[in-house]
């Protein structure tokens, strides 16, 4: 076994030009894996897909998380067609193996007295860019708009008085998403000073948040740091406030908050009701702590 790993190594480095890191990491892959076939009796050449998927198999056992065992087949399943290539093996043992399932991450979320912070703090930024950013969050935490949706919103999208916008998502597709009081008001006060940011004095833009930059609007880069610039004044970690996360933090909260699936989904743009799902983690989480809270049997526990 040893003997075959040092030649697959070697084609490695010769012909792929494998760094140092990336020769160590697969030298102890393959060692663990020479190890556990050593256990069964079987040699590498003789290994069947039995043996792969039990390997993984004791990986997953081990509490081995799904993305570190998937970068270990990685390196079998390029060790096995090595062996089956140069006629040390009579098959490919990793051909009918699938990779372990990965769980989809949760997406980060805000919670919503981090949210009232931000909040507080865009509306004590001083002149026309406090009254922007106090706009650009009010609207994002309303309507979950991805970030592109926000910054290219055009003037016409907001119409004075009505209680939403209309949004052009993915694939050209129009959506209408409903406008809270606050973010109403504040688009109010914004239009009155929208004005400072169009490119040039006399200049017009069919934009609602115009700026100086190539593209005319404000830039989804820009927004971005902007918001960190803001969580540092409200003490929040910059590294948890972004325009997506705050995309995130609406879905999130109106789920906890009871609202019926489908219409999260369709006011996020969600072709798949099955993309807006993640975000039932929160009434999860929700309904476990009332159980943990409120449950006789949690109480009697506790006490």
């Amino acid at each position: 076994m040893s003997r075959h790993i040092e030649a697959f190594l070697e084609m490695l480095v010769v012909e792929r030009g494998a760094a140092r890191n990336t020769i160590l990491a697969y030298r102890r892959d393959l060692q663990d894996y020479a190890g556990f076939l050593s256990r069964r009796g079987t040699a590498p050449g003789q290994a069947a897909s039995e043996d792969v998927s039990a390997y993984l198999s004791g990986l997953a056992a081990d509490g081995m998380k799904a993305s570190t065992a998937a970068r270990k087949l990685s390196a079998l399943r390029q060790f096995h067609r090595f062996l089956y290539a140069e006629g040390f093996a009579d098959r490919d043992a990793t051909a009918n193996v699938d990779a372990p399932r990965r769980g989809r991450p949760l997406p980060k979320v805000l919670t919503e007295a981090e949210v009232d912070i931000l909040l507080e703090a865009a509306r004590a930024e001083p002149g026309p860019e406090g009254v922007r950013l106090t706009c650009l969050l009010e609207v994002l935490y309303a309507t979950g708009l991805r970030v592109s949706e926000l910054v290219t919103l055009p003037l016409s999208a907001a119409r004075r008085e009505e209680p939403f916008l209309t949004v052009r998502g993915k694939g050209g597709k129009e959506r209408l998403v409903p406008l809270s009081a606050p973010a109403r008001d504040a688009l109010r006060l914004y239009r009155d000073w929208r004005k400072v940011f169009l490119p040039g004095e006399g200049a017009e833009s069919p934009f609602l948040f115009p700026s100086r930059s190539q593209e005319g609007h404000l830039t989804r880069q820009r927004f971005g740091q902007m918001l960190k610039e803001l969580a540092l004044k409200a003490g929040l970690d910059p590294a948890k406030v972004s325009p997506h996360v705050l995309r995130h933090a609406f879905a999130g909260h109106l789920v906890a908050h009871g609202a019926d699936l489908r219409a999260v989904q369709q006011m996020l743009g969600h072709a798949d009701i099955s993309t807006t799902q993640i975000y039932t983690h929160v009434l999860n989480e929700r309904l476990a702590s009332l159980v943990s809270e409120k449950h006789p049997l949690a109480k009697r526990s506790r006490d």
